[in-house]
């Protein structure tokens, strides 16, 4: 440690060569924190932060901010005296055993707030702690909570973001009377001697303490289990549902991500997951913590808190193992303005968050749709505004809602047609727009598999507040959506696949205007896929399509099928399986197979005598129309 630059808090002269290092500039410090503010993290007492110890709460030490204005102090005296009263000054130096005064009159001394937050802090077995218990046997409880924290985060693995605060300047508190008569008095004042304004720096230091310990947890990185953890502590009542806490866990996020405050990256993309398949497993590991360390149970229906958990003292040493929930809540007190958005959604009635969310995700569909638009316009290539908006249509009942998910390069406009009859037979109906749709090709270059589930999701999760059962209906690749929707979703109540390809080959060659196109295309695929190119096609709804094709796009939909085939099993809900059977695009074939696959033991296989791949459009789709509303009616009846 010593070689790399490390420096014991109990060496000889540690001061004086930490201050002569700062004023001649050879080298930079980092104070590591005491190791009582890792603990249990509760920072604040009173709005004033403090920390625990083995003799309670107290503030935290000055050390940083001592150094850093004996620093600021002596450069200033030194700068006076080098004019005023050079003997003094050259005693100064030699006493420093500075070479060189240029650089000490001309610098500033600054501390810079640094912030390192640990995603996720979990403290349980690992290599590292069996290993210690097999060597050196039982540990004391300090250094068995050590291991068992540090060592996972080594080897199971941890993101660590560290944000640095703006510098700030101690000269601006030397600037007191009696600071400055000290400063400039013109007695000799040697390096341990004590000074006549003690108490003016003392006060000065502890004030500069309090403004970077600010800065320091205002740089905070907000992540999933801080959002979770405050939100649970600021919940009015100990009874909750799990369907309820997602959802304000939902808005609080999305509250958080106006807020300014810095966030994980996690928390940098769209949350719809928390509220329907929980598929990066941010809510069942923060509820599998919980349960495990006892701040909630469940019982069945409900989860039941234990509030003592947020309130109570606990061990010192064992806080992180105990109780890492309150040591999570304890981290993000500092951030009034977290507090403030988990304390208002923790006390809306869930009747108006249902709400609020269900408004928060038609918004943001119409909000991201207007700002593509606006972004990937292009002349002469993009449609009019209204044939890539996704749009609802309001029922008579909530007791069934409709999601329609259009293909690729197609757009909302496709399936107005039959939105408008299923809107007739008086359901809800909510018209997708795929990321990328709607807008122009250059858009579509750019957008994933996850970006498509997204969409989807929003759509489902938004309906699903309004009614009491949804059903969701996909035309090709948005078949193939609905499908991986209702394999990941629990409460699906049923789903029709339209002319669904089931692997990318199932895309016949007129998919594209020529053979050899094809082939090209398919060697981009498979051979360029990091590339941004672009193929000529000749679309069936050339008014609605787009008329290039990006092979990135292209390439993200193999990876979606190759994905989705492996789910076809656990599609257990209701499912129809609708295909033409003179399908130029999709082969019959492989939605027969994709039907084969499927685990629901309730699935019904419909093909029409049409020759063309686009059925929801054109003459005879009303036939279309009625085998799903039928399909629907169906599943209206199901208990």
């Amino acid at each position: 440690l010593e070689a790399g630059g490390a420096f014991s808090t109990s060496a000889p002269h540690r001061d004086r060569v930490i201050v002569k290092s700062l004023l001649t500039g050879e080298a930079n410090w980092i104070i590591f924190p005491e190791g009582c503010m890792v603990k249990d993290k509760r920072f604040v007492e009173h709005a004033r932060y403090a920390v625990s110890c083995a003799g309670g709460r107290r503030p935290p030490h000055t050390g940083a901010a001592t150094l850093a204005l004996r620093t600021e102090f002596y450069r200033q005296r030194l700068r006076r005296l080098a004019t005023e009263l050079p003997d003094e000054a050259e005693h100064l130096r030699k006493l420093f055993g500075i070479e060189d005064l240029t650089p000490v009159l001309s610098g500033k001394t600054c501390i810079v707030p640094v912030n390192i937050t640990y995603y996720p802090l979990r403290a349980k077995e690992n290599a590292l702690s069996r290993l210690a218990n097999i060597f050196l046997g039982p540990l004391a409880e300090r250094y068995h909570e050590e291991l068992l924290t540090e060592g996972a985060m080594i080897l199971e693995g941890v993101d660590i973001d560290i944000r640095f605060g703006r510098p700030m300047e101690t000269g601006e508190c030397l600037t007191c009377s009696p600071i400055e008569q000290d400063i400039f008095s013109q007695k000799r004042i040697d390096f341990d001697d004590r000074l006549p304004s003690r108490q003016a720096m003392w006060r000065e230091s502890h004030r500069l303490m309090q403004r970077y310990m600010a800065a320091i947890y205002e740089h905070t990185t907000v992540n999933h289990d801080h959002l979770f953890a405050s939100l649970l502590r600021s919940l009015p009542f100990n009874r909750f549902s799990g369907d309820d806490f997602r959802r304000r866990a939902f808005l609080l996020a999305s509250n958080v991500a106006l807020s300014g405050l810095y966030r994980h990256q996690s928390l940098e993309s769209g949350q719809v997951a928390l509220l329907t398949d929980d598929r990066h497993h941010k809510i069942s590991e923060f509820f599998s913590l919980a349960l495990e360390t006892g701040v909630i149970r469940y019982d069945g229906v409900d989860f039941i808190k234990d509030p003592a958990k947020f309130s109570s003292s606990f061990d010192f040493n064992r806080a992180r193992i105990d109780n890492p929930i309150g040591v999570i809540a304890n981290e993000v007190l500092p951030l009034k303005v977290l507090q403030r958005e988990a304390l208002l959604t923790a006390w809306i009635p869930a009747p108006i968050i249902n709400l609020l969310v269900y408004k928060r995700l038609l918004r943001r569909a119409d909000e991201e749709f207007e700002t593509d638009y606006s972004t990937f316009f292009r002349t002469g290539e993009s449609k009019e505004r209204d044939i890539g908006r996704p749009y609802l249509i309001m029922g008579r009942s909530r007791k069934m809602g409709v999601v329609l998910v259009h293909g690729l390069l197609a757009a909302p406009r496709e399936l107005s047609e039959l939105a408008g009859y299923l809107g007739k037979q008086g359901l809800w109906v909510v018209v997708v727009r795929l990321k990328g749709h709607g807008t122009s090709p250059d858009d579509l270059a750019l957008r994933s598999c996850d970006d498509w589930r997204e969409s989807v999701d929003s759509a489902y999760a938004a309906l699903r507040l309004a009614c009491k059962k949804v059903v969701l209906v996909g035309f090709s690749f948005g078949g193939g959506l609905a499908l991986d929707c209702a394999a990941r979703i629990r409460n699906v109540a049923g789903v029709v696949a339209v002319c669904p390809p089931l692997r990318l080959q199932d895309f016949s060659s007129r998919f594209a205007p020529s053979l050899d196109i094809w082939n090209k295309l398919m060697t981009a695929v498979h051979y360029h896929k990091g590339k941004r190119e672009f193929l000529e096609i000749v679309p069936e709804h050339p008014d609605i399509n787009y008329h290039r094709l990006p092979v990135a796009g292209l390439a993200a939909l193999e990876q979606f099928m190759s994905e989705l085939e492996a789910q076809l099993p656990r599609i257990t809900t209701p499912t129809l399986i609708i295909q033409s059977q003179g399908d130029p695009v999709v082969d019959p074939e492989g939605s027969r197979l994709l039907f084969e696959q499927l685990g629901s033991p309730q699935k019904e296989y419909r093909s029409f005598d049409f020759a063309r791949h686009g059925i929801l459009l054109g003459e005879g789709s009303d036939q279309v129309y009625i085998a799903i509303g039928e399909f629907i009616e169906k599943i209206r009846g199901i208990p």
